[in-house]
């Protein structure tokens, strides 16, 4: 899978970025390629000469996308799949198998939440927020895996987020959610450690500009409007290229992210004390609405790349990025001296 091709790239790579094109055409299967992250990978891994199979639960999505990636020369196939079947999610990777003989790259790209208190949140859609992270990818790795060993090569790439270390205030299972997936793929990788051919990787972005937020469970009684910097959708599906082609591990995007994670690893209890201060006074000040199940039980309304949370301006959101990771620095720094310096254990926050 790393290797690529030395000729140029015949297609317009103008706000792509991804030259050059793979020599060998691999065939990536995309599950919950229907928006966000997973739409903008889809188109990604088309212009850069994959075949795609995609996966959610809107045909009628799915085919718009389709359409899409075989505009921009992939061959593109779709299977309506819900990621928390697992029996469907088995026929998805047989259907891929079948058609091309071979999954050489399986994303699992599930991922949804419930904002709201804990104890006001219907306990169901904590249940589903679970099913749909964490079992969606209990079920895709499930399915993949079999094709990958008995192939000897291919790569998993599993969607999971900073949140799988800096837990968030009023989205527990989501956070639930996370903190498993980041275990659960660290004991996966050792597992395939004696096939050398075959990868687990992980990403963790930081806040992306996708339509998940509106499209997620909402029990809080506010307007969900973030702030802060948003990464574009189209970065990330990039870098989940350059990582199918030279597999590493983990990646992480987002200026923020690795100042968040000292933070929270040096006082998490403080860490995440400040955080429900300033999730809290966001949505207290955020206008009121009525409570919405989301796409929890039903598939998403509307399926664009973008969710149009960014900064109008390019420079605006650079800058409010490094303001982002200074404050989270700063944090750091702060949780580091209240725990004395150089003194050793995690603090009682």
């Amino acid at each position: 899978m790393g290797s690529t091709s030395s000729r140029a790239n015949t297609g317009s790579t103008k706000g792509n970025g991804i030259r050059p094109r793979f020599e060998r055409r691999p065939v990536v299967v995309i599950l919950g390629a229907s928006s966000g992250i997973g739409r903008a990978s889809a188109h990604a891994f088309a212009h850069a000469g994959a075949d795609v199979v995609l996966a959610a639960r809107s045909a009628e999505a799915l085919e718009d996308v389709a359409r899409e990636c075989r505009e921009l020369g992939a061959s593109a196939s779709v299977v309506r799949t819900d990621a928390t079947d697992a029996a469907a999610v088995r026929a998805l990777a047989d259907t891929a198998v079948l058609r091309h003989g071979r999954i050489d790259v399986w994303i699992n790209m599930v991922g949804t939440g419930a904002v709201g208190r804990f104890d006001r949140t219907p306990i169901d859609a904590h249940r589903r927020v679970i099913e749909s992270n964490l079992v969606g990818g209990f079920n895709g790795a499930h399915a993949a895996l079999p094709h990958l060993r008995h192939q000897r090569r291919g790569t998993l790439i599993q969607m999971i987020s900073v949140g799988a270390w800096t837990p968030l205030p009023y989205a527990t299972a989501y956070t639930a959610s996370k903190f498993g997936l980041h275990g659960f793929v660290q004991a996966l990788r050792a597992e395939v450690a004696d096939i050398p051919g075959v990868h687990v990787c992980a990403v963790y972005p930081t806040v992306v500009d996708t339509p998940g937020l509106s499209h997620g469970a909402n029990y809080s009684g506010h307007e969900l409007q973030p702030g802060g910097p948003k990464l574009d959708p189209r970065e990330v599906a990039r870098a989940i290229v350059r990582l199918a082609r030279e597999p590493r591990p983990t990646l992480t995007l987002g200026a923020s992210a690795w100042p968040s994670r000292i933070a929270h690893a040096l006082a998490p209890n403080l860490t995440a004390r400040m955080l429900r201060l300033l999730l809290g006074r966001s949505l207290r000040k955020s206008p009121p609405t009525a409570a919405t199940a989301g796409n929890l039980f039903a598939p998403s309304v509307g399926h664009g790349v973008d969710g149009g949370l960014r900064a109008p301006s390019v420079a605006a959101s650079r800058g409010a990025a490094g303001g982002v990771a200074l404050l989270a620095g700063g944090l750091a720094l702060g949780c580091w001296l209240a725990l004395g310096g150089t003194r050793g254990g995690r603090g009682s926050g």
